[in-house]
């Protein structure tokens, strides 16, 4: 069996050592579950993108995504650096149904300024009631956010367009960046929230920003302690932003746009631009497009008897 292909992709930048590390691995047919979860473990970055043969005739693909201890349904950047991958390898830009555990997405790689970029539709928006609010006092004691921080034209709910994150709007870039979480209770509140992530952001920004918002993500439930940039977590939030009046949206149907910037406490972080599409004013589609760049230790080889070893 030849050996496997593994790539690190940087996903959510145009920088090398910036942006979402995913591993991808373009081969994996053959792979049972336990060797995914090993390599996905053994690789340590927040997901690993396995890519095999389609299973219908409705995707052209199938991908399962693994953190470094449990199967997720679905990762934003993952796929961003599988596509990526797959185009690097000589698939070149074009369109491809992706299965996952959350159903058939539309990605679609373009070529541009001689490099590639990632389009993915994520699933329709999915608003969970806001959470009552003792619920709320628990999640701010275990992010540290008092009521003073809070930005409360933001409710605090689970929105998810595939694989939902708990939002939560604080009114400061300068408290955004302060976090510095209790990991251990937001994994002890997660069943109870449903969701394995919380997602922080502020709509604050200085006059010289590119971006709409800025935001961190904290899922320790998964084994990820703070994720550097996560499109399941800046896609939904344009849909909330959309329903809460916070973005813009006409009355007739049609695309609203902005980006979204997302850096972790280690400094690593990167942007995406968000597309919401609303009918009379309502979120019904998200798209979020990625940029990537090939790690520098990329391709390793791995074999299916051997050990993983990430640079």
């Amino acid at each position: 069996m030849e050996p496997l292909r593994v790539y690190r992709i940087d996903a959510f930048t145009t920088e090398p050592g910036r942006g979402n590390p995913a591993g991808v691995v373009t081969n994996a047919d053959g792979l049972g579950d336990d060797e995914m979860q090993r390599i996905a473990a053994e690789l340590g970055w927040s997901e690993t993108a396995f890519v095999l043969p389609p299973r219908g005739p409705d995707h052209d693909l199938h991908v399962r995504f693994f953190s470094p201890t449990t199967e997720v349904p679905v990762c934003g950047h993952a796929t961003v650096a599988a596509h990526y991958a797959l185009a690097l390898e000589g698939g070149g830009p074009g369109v491809r149904r992706q299965l996952s555990g959350a159903g058939v997405q539309v990605v679609d790689t373009r070529a541009q300024r001689g490099d590639f970029v990632v389009r993915i539709e994520q699933g329709p928006p999915v608003f969970d009631p806001p959470l009552s609010p003792a619920l709320v006092r628990a999640v701010m004691a275990a992010l540290g956010v008092g009521d003073a921080d809070l930005d409360f034209r933001c409710p605090v709910q689970v929105v998810g367009t595939g694989h939902g994150k708990l939002m939560l709007g604080v009114h400061s870039r300068a408290r955004l960046d302060a976090l510095s979480p209790d990991f251990r209770a937001l994994a002890r509140l997660s069943p109870e929230i449903g969701s394995n992530g919380y997602f922080v952001f502020t709509l604050e920004t200085e006059d010289d920003d590119d971006a709409f918002s800025h935001g961190r993500m904290f899922a320790p439930a998964i084994g990820i302690d703070e994720d550097p940039v996560t499109g399941n977590a800046n896609g939904p939030l344009g849909a909330y932003l959309v329903r809460h009046g916070l973005l813009a949206a006409g009355p007739l149907a049609g695309p609203v746009r902005f980006r979204a910037r997302q850096q972790a406490a280690g400094g690593r972080g990167g942007f995406m631009d968000v597309e919401v599409t609303t009918a009379e004013g309502e979120p019904v589609a998200v798209a979020i497009t990625g940029h990537a760049v090939i790690g520098t230790h990329v391709p390793l080889d791995i074999g299916m008897a051997g050990s993983t070893r990430a640079p």
